[in-house]
């Protein structure tokens, strides 16, 4: 075989492998963007290697994706830069890897919380927990022995288990919240915002400055404020449901399109995502609610 067949074999491989890795990249990262930058550098790595010795390709590109988001994430902390593409991220809906993508349950206060951990905790979770990485070839990658490679995951677990409630399954308890809110934004009404928002709550949004990248903010107070601020946005807003789930959109069809979607816990709105981004817009299922 010449070596331009072993390319085109090597490069089936990968293409094979791509959903998986794409999903594990994801998870670690929490945006699409960053994620597909983290595959294709390792298809870079990949086609600079020697691979003959390798027996488990699959295995061998996860460990490479996983040093490389590791590498991001910790790259991302020293800019103090929080890219987060929480909610339903979506690709088109006729692309089967991003509908697995979605379908996999990742969901809003998920990503959130993933978002607080230190990076090697994330990474041991995420392989561990999600893709059933053993601890022995995690370890390498975070520079740990396998012991405490497991104990990294099990702190995370239980940051995780413990700080990521289940939404309302309750449709009507969602849009009761998300009706509270816009009224009491439209009205500028500090106190009410402050009474629909969880102390902890979550709002992400697309940086114009940073395409592809998120900035974050945290505590009702904040939130509430901000939401004051753009009370003339809450006036022109209606709600809609995104992917299926309710939530809040402006001037859909111009390049000023704003979609919110919400995370709901016990009445009150734990987590806000605001897509700006026309593309990430453009991919989101939009549907009007009387």
């Amino acid at each position: 075989m010449d070596r331009d067949d072993d390319k085109e074999l090597l490069a089936a491989r990968f293409e094979a492998d791509r959903g998986h890795l794409r999903a594990v990249a994801y998870r670690m990262l929490g945006s699409a963007s960053e994620a597909d930058d983290a595959v294709q550098e390792a298809w870079l790595r990949l086609s600079r290697s020697d691979t003959d010795a390798v027996r488990n390709l699959s295995g061998w590109l996860t460990t490479v994706v996983g040093r490389v988001c590791l590498d991001m994430l910790r790259s991302r902390r020293t800019r103090r830069e929080e890219p987060l593409d929480t909610g339903p991220e979506a690709p088109a809906p006729n692309d089967p890897e991003q509908q697995a993508l979605l379908a996999d349950s990742v969901g809003l206060a998920l990503l959130v919380v993933l978002e607080t951990l230190d990076p090697a905790e994330r990474l041991a979770f995420v392989l561990h927990d999600m893709f059933a990485v053993h601890f022995d070839e995690i370890a390498p990658i975070v520079d740990r022995t396998p012991t405490a490679t497991r104990q990294l995951a099990s702190r995370a677990r239980r940051r995780v288990q413990g700080g990521a409630p289940a939404p309302d399954p309750d449709r009507a308890l969602r849009r009761a919240a998300v009706d509270a809110f816009l009224a009491a934004a439209r009205d500028g009404d500090f106190d009410a915002l402050v009474a629909v928002l969880h102390p902890d709550v979550t709002v992400t949004s697309d940086d114009p400055a940073r395409p592809g990248s998120r900035s974050i903010v945290r505590g009702a107070t904040t939130v509430a404020r901000g939401a004051v601020t753009y009370g003339a946005f809450a006036r022109a807003s209606r709600q809609v449901l995104v992917d299926g789930s309710v939530g809040i959109a402006m001037a859909l069809g111009t390049p000023q399109a704003r979609v919110l979607t919400f995370a709901v816990f016990d009445g009150r709105i734990t987590a806000i995502d605001i897509a700006t981004d026309p593309a990430r817009v453009a991919s989101l299922d939009v549907v009007p609610l009387p």
